[in-house]
């Protein structure tokens, strides 16, 4: 009972965040030394980064045609979009998911869904509230392709928010990955946009809380109803 307790509350860390704890407590450390109260505050800085770079191991539900979210969030906005030019989705709009990160979420991105990679592409831009619908197209991003055993492609994108300044991908084209495989992280807050094939109806809603890797955006091989949400 004492361990699973312990393993709510401590989460394992990724590689990324390591340096970046270890300059927070060095600040600590000298924060304690100069005058203990702001040491404190710096111990509470130290955890948060911490808990900003958790990993924690998710459970991704197995099935022909799921779309797993690829960020913990909330979704913000569900419309159909075009997709970005880069990632070669085609010039007609498809149904694009995006799901907002706050500071507070878990950052690590996961694969929507298996697959070959068959684009990666960057793109520079701004750094506007990655909760506006216009974060899309403006904003810095990192755009994946990733093509399906049935020759359909889901794109995801990574976008960079107004405090996010580094997006991160570790996947390149050619890699055959398995659906809710970590393929990338952004720090400090932004969203992720998921673009549906041609026909496919969302099963979430605005202002759904997501948990990447596990909740299921959509079943390209089930019935396409649409199921909107009801806030209660």
């Amino acid at each position: 009972m004492a361990v699973s307790m312990l393993s709510t509350f401590i989460k394992p860390m990724h590689p990324e965040g390591r340096r970046f704890v270890a300059i927070a407590a060095a600040v600590t450390a000298a924060l304690f030394f100069l005058w203990p109260p702001l040491g404190w505050l710096g111990l509470g800085l130290t955890v948060w980064v911490y808990y900003f770079f958790r990993d924690p191991v998710r459970i991704t539900p197995q099935g022909d045609g799921l779309v797993i979210s690829p960020a913990d969030g909330v979704v913000s906005l569900l419309e159909a979009a075009m997709p970005p030019p880069e990632l070669e989705l085609g010039a007609e709009p498809l149904t694009r998911i995006s799901i907002f990160m706050s500071v507070f979420n878990c950052h690590v991105n996961r694969l929507p869904v298996a697959g070959r990679v068959v684009a990666v592409a960057y793109r520079p831009g701004k750094f506007l509230n990655a909760s506006l619908d216009k974060a899309s197209a403006d904003n810095e991003r990192n755009g994946v392709s990733v093509e399906m055993a049935d020759g359909r492609r889901i794109g995801v994108v990574q976008i960079a928010g107004l405090v996010a300044r580094r997006i991160l991908c570790f996947v390149a084209p050619g890699q055959e990955l398995a659906a809710g495989e970590r393929f990338g992280l952004i720090r400090f807050g932004s969203r992720l946009d998921v673009y549906l094939p041609t026909g496919v109806v969302p099963l979430v809603a605005i202002g759904q809380n997501m948990v990447a890797g596990e909740t299921v955006l959509a079943d390209l091989a089930g019935p396409q109803i649409a199921r909107p949400g009801t806030r209660r």
